[in-house]
């Protein structure tokens, strides 16, 4: 598509977004997509019921790449779809592991609920190295009724917790009780959390410019806009068919989308009216946002960054029972060349020199109004 022709489309929309408004709002999420956010109900599998929380945890574009074997009774193999990668953006699936870590952390929480202690044994059969993954197994889980364990309120939160891509409220500050909740959260993992909020303006500014490069890079670089707009889903019935990936309901969207006029095949000009939109709408977002936090690790190895997505589960959940909004910062952390610039600023500021020290985990947080939840495929689409 070209920039010319790109333009005039973009202009169609905004006349399609102002008639669709007489007819109707944005579409909804259909009630099949968002299902497993109910809960397993009266599930009697204890395995199946402990794994209907599990797949809700939070995962890199929402790809949802758990593979869950469940042939031998009382374990759990958890493996990756290797189909379920972003190697443009997470070329060494650093990401894809922390994912993994969500998973663990709500297994593990939804198995305490039920008294059962989860035995984990991370890569059972040999860590992956560190260019990339294999069809090994992540993790190796058993089942153990324990007397000694003991419900964590954060499991309360898990049909709570969504990621908030909105604007955050500028003028309302995360609490003091909100952070420590949320350093408690993270300490189990021996990660080095971090934040910045309003009281230091000078900072804050930092990790907003850095934050709005990091983002217009990846729009700009064709290869990475590709691989988002491989797993964008538009509208109801491609929500519906898919259940995974990011969600696009505006009404503009829709209607191009129907009329073949939005084509996801190819990368808009980095000039484009479309792409400068989106930069200006996110870099609004970053103006609102009210405070940033982190988490830094020693060395990268594959448990590390499992061990860090679990921090993060709970860092979220604590946050979520404090009614604050969360939202991930990935692009500067990305090791694909272009982001060389944001990757080693965001490193200065939060103290992380390479190779010793790695930021596993970069959001913005602060107060936002309540979104819906995030696509799930559902159990039986995980089991293997």
């Amino acid at each position: 598509m070209d920039r010319r022709r790109f333009i005039r489309l973009a202009g169609g929309g905004v006349v399609l977004a102002a008639s669709a408004g007489t007819v109707g709002c944005a579409e909804t999420l259909p009630p099949e997509a968002v299902a497993p956010w109910k809960g397993p109900g009266e599930e009697a599998d204890l395995r199946r019921w402990i794994l209907s929380y599990a797949i809700l945890a939070p995962h890199s574009h929402n790809l949802q790449s758990w593979l869950v074997d469940l042939k031998t009774p009382g374990e759990i193999v958890l493996r990756c779809d290797l189909t379920r990668l972003l190697p443009e953006t997470d070329p060494f699936s650093r990401q894809i592991m922390m994912s993994h870590g969500t998973f663990l952390e709500l297994f593990d929480l939804a198995a305490r609920q039920r008294g059962q202690r989860a035995e984990i044994t991370l890569f059972p059969e040999g860590a992956f190295g560190a260019d990339k993954i294999d069809q090994r197994p992540v993790a190796r889980i058993r089942l153990l009724p324990d007397a000694e364990a003991r419900p964590d309120p954060l499991f309360g939160q898990i049909l709570q917790r969504h990621t908030n891509r909105n604007a955050y409220d500028p003028a309302r500050p995360v609490p003091a009780a909100a952070w420590a909740a949320m350093a408690e959260a993270a300490k189990a993992e021996g990660l080095r959390f971090g934040f910045v909020g309003a009281n230091d303006a000078g900072a804050l500014a930092q990790h907003r410019a850095i934050a709005a490069e990091a983002w217009r890079i990846e729009l700009v670089t064709p290869r990475t806009l590709l691989e988002s707009f491989k797993v964008l889903r538009v509208g109801a019935a491609e929500v519906a068919q898919h259940r995974d990936g990011l969600t696009a309901m505006e009404p503009s969207v829709v209607w191009l989308t129907r009329l073949g006029l939005f084509d996801r095949s190819k990368a808009p000009a980095a000039d484009s009216f479309a792409l400068s939109g989106q930069i200006k709408g996110f870099n609004r977002n970053l103006e609102s946002t009210p405070a940033f936090l982190w988490m830094v690790s020693q060395g990268n190895d594959r448990a590390t960054q499992v061990r860090a997505g679990r921090a993060y589960a709970r860092v979220q959940l604590a946050a979520t029972a404090h009614g604050v909004a969360m939202q991930p910062l990935s692009q500067a952390l990305q090791e694909y060349p272009e982001q060389a610039g944001p990757y080693a600023e965001i490193r200065k500021l939060l103290d992380a020199p390479t190779p010793q020290h790695t930021v596993q985990m970069w959001a913005r947080v602060g107060f936002a109004q309540p979104v819906p939840p995030a696509p799930r495929r559902g159990l039986d689409a995980h089991v293997i």
